[in-house]
């Protein structure tokens, strides 16, 4: 199959093989290019496929040298459909580490299920054994709730009353303004059952039971604060609503954990360009324009140098876990810094459509989107057959 991207709405329905190995490889690369961490060696990883989840799991095996088991939820290839990236992604992970040394099990299933976690259970006793580091990375607009079987879907809206803004079109580089209307009480209630620190819970709650947590074994969950910009869909938003209840779920974990001196955090991340970020309005504009700031300033990071910089400084530094006033860990802090929130705000303030190509990085944005489907990676040969594919062993 000769593969190519399909768009439509904001979103990319095909991946490619060696572009998204390659992706995986250039990650290995830069953590083995540094310094090696004195962290974790038995990490599980749940939403380990893509993002700042895959990345966990490079740090965690390529820079602290530990066994990891990650767990997803991506399709195989289809007749004439590719594969998702996230499996690729992860067939790519599987083949370099078991070349490297380190032991690095896959389960691809639902991991809010109660089926995903017995088989992960089941699997760490059989060929691991205690982890020290779990990290939570998921990213799901729906889930079935294990014990009632009712699905639920979250919602993008905001909270109290109409939210009207600018939205950047990152393929055309056309600019509109978008409505939309308040979400209700019940849209709220799911959202955060889907986002929340619910599942993040059952997890932990499971682990612990199996006696499955290492003696200071830490859990990570992620999360996003971002702009004033973007509070009234994001952090003052249903999203933000869910967010609270994740960085809630943190004190009410680490007291589960205490028995084995445990801790949990919610680390706030930098804004990049995902799939699911590229669909709420005022994001791509936003962080177009941010990634300009940030790249003349050099400060500019993707998911890889955030984790690496995450296990680094903040959850293996030797003077302890650094943290906010309010218990969480901010590797978005060169985002937040206020000279670069006053340019990135006054730069949105003048932004039209004659001036969005210069006054943003509205071609590294694209890009970004791009290569998280495996496209547009240099020395890749887009017009070769390849196999769609995925060549991995799962559990």
């Amino acid at each position: 199959m000769i593969i190519k991207p399909m768009i439509r709405s904001n979103m990319c329905f095909t991946s490619h093989p060696d572009g998204c190995e390659k992706n995986v490889k250039e990650q290995i690369e830069y953590v083995k290019s540094k310094q090696k961490i004195e962290g974790t060696k038995k990490a599980l990883i749940i939403g380990a496929s893509t993002g700042y989840g895959l990345a966990s799991r490079i740090v965690a095996a390529y820079g602290c040298g530990a066994d990891t088991v990650g767990v997803f939820f991506e399709r195989n290839a289809e007749e004439n459909r590719t594969a998702s990236a996230g499996l690729y992604n992860s067939a790519a992970f599987e083949k370099f580490v078991s070349a490297d040394g380190s032991k690095s099990f896959s389960i691809n299933g639902d991991a809010f299920s109660d089926e995903v976690k017995e088989k992960t259970i089941n699997l760490l006793k059989k060929e691991i054994g205690k982890v020290d580091l779990v990290v939570y990375s998921i990213a799901s607009p729906k889930r079935t709730h294990p014990k009632t079987g009712e699905t639920y879907a979250s919602a993008l809206k905001p909270i109290g009353k109409k939210y009207t803004t600018k939205a950047l079109n990152f393929i055309t580089g056309k600019m509109s303004d978008v409505s939309i209307e308040p979400a209700n009480e019940e849209e709220i209630e799911k959202t955060v059952i889907v986002m929340g620190g619910e599942d993040w819970t059952m997890w932990i709650d499971a682990l612990l039971k199996a006696d499955l947590l290492a003696k200071d074994a830490v859990t990570v969950a992620y999360s996003y604060v971002g702009p004033t910009l973007t509070f009234p869909i994001y952090r003052d938003g249903t999203i933000g609503r869910a967010k609270e209840d994740l960085e809630k779920t943190a004190f009410l974990l680490s007291d589960k954990m205490k028995n084995i001196n445990g801790k949990a955090y919610v680390s706030v991340n930098k804004g990049l360009v995902t799939q699911a970020s590229s669909a709420i309005p005022a994001v791509p504009l936003y962080i177009s324009l941010l990634f300009k700031v940030m790249k003349e300033k050099n400060l500019h990071e993707d998911c890889i140098h955030q984790i690496y910089r995450l296990y680094k400084d903040f959850l293996y530094n030797k003077d302890g876990v650094k943290t906010d006033s309010e218990g969480r860990i901010r590797i978005d802090d060169w985002e937040m810094k206020p000279e670069i929130q006053k340019e990135v705000a006054d730069l949105w303030a003048k932004a039209t459509d004659e001036n969005i190509g210069t006054i943003s990085d509205l071609d590294g944005y694209r890009k970004d989107f791009y290569r998280l489907f495996g496209f547009e990676m240099d020395g890749i040969d887009y017009t070769k057959d390849v196999d769609p594919q995925a060549k991995i062993k799962l559990i």
